[in-house]
């Protein structure tokens, strides 16, 4: 089941203020640093598209997979809005990232924003690996962020509200986390209010998104396990070597 259903009508809104462009020039450049040339990209997990969609713009032929039907939605709208050359560079499937098996081979496999944390078991992230190794080409690379163990622990998750408006609707999110320890997850309780500003009618979502926290020793040996190496890794957009204070950490792995 998709984590991203109740809400996927409001996820842009709820992410407005991230910096998608900024985020997938910094992929690009990491990418180009590891890849030389390669050109294709399988992203896992490509939400809306927004990733996706600058990526092609900077050149890239993306293959976007998501498990979400209303993500997918969006994203083919977005697709649609684009001029016929960026269009071109770009697919959207919908599919699971565990068990995906497409037939074609990319010089990268991408998956941002997460999606490997919420592999919350051992098997589910040796799968997502093996997926990965599955579509790349030899010498290719799988690019991927989680949520890094040693900064969860030291500055343990808090609640946190987050309110967000456009023409139509008011958006208000409640994101508690609950820590599973003996899991190495945190399960983040939403409560998302989208207030309609036309008739003041209130509409309330709740859902569960268990995150994994992850730890390099384990994804080193995930990726021994499916024939990769982690070849790099460092604090999401900065480049900065992971420690206690990093949360996002960006991991390449070579196959």
């Amino acid at each position: 089941m998709s984590n991203f259903g109740g809400y996927a009508h409001y996820y842009d809104l709820l992410y407005r203020d991230k910096d998608y462009c900024g985020e997938a020039a910094f992929v690009k450049q990491v990418l180009d640093r590891h890849l030389g040339n390669g050109s294709s990209v399988l992203e896992l997990g490509c939400g809306t598209g927004r990733h996706a969609q600058f990526l092609a713009e900077a050149g890239m032929e993306v293959y976007g997979v998501d498990l979400s039907d209303d993500m997918l939605s969006i994203a083919q709208d977005r697709r649609r809005r684009l001029t016929p050359e960026v269009a071109s560079r770009l697919k959207f499937a919908r599919g699971d990232v565990r068990h995906l098996d497409l037939g074609i081979q990319a010089d990268a496999v991408i998956s941002l924003f997460h999606v490997v944390s919420y592999q919350t078991t051992n098997e589910d992230l040796l799968s997502v690996f093996n997926t990965a190794r599955r579509h790349l080409k030899k010498g290719g690379v799988f690019l991927f962020d989680v949520w890094y163990g040693p900064a969860v622990l030291r500055t343990l998750p808090e609640t946190r509200i987050k309110r967000l408006e456009d023409e139509e609707i008011a958006v208000t999110r409640l994101a508690e986390p609950v820590l599973r320890p003996n899991d190495n997850v945190v399960e983040v309780h939403y409560q998302v209010f989208i207030k309609r500003k036309a008739d003041g009618a209130v509409e309330e979502i709740r859902e569960v998104h268990p995150v994994r926290y992850l730890f390099r020793p384990e994804l080193e040996m995930l990726a021994r396990t499916a024939g990769f190496e982690i070849a790099d890794s460092f604090e999401w957009l900065t480049g900065k070597t992971p420690g206690f204070e990093t949360w996002g950490v960006c991991f390449v792995a070579r196959g």
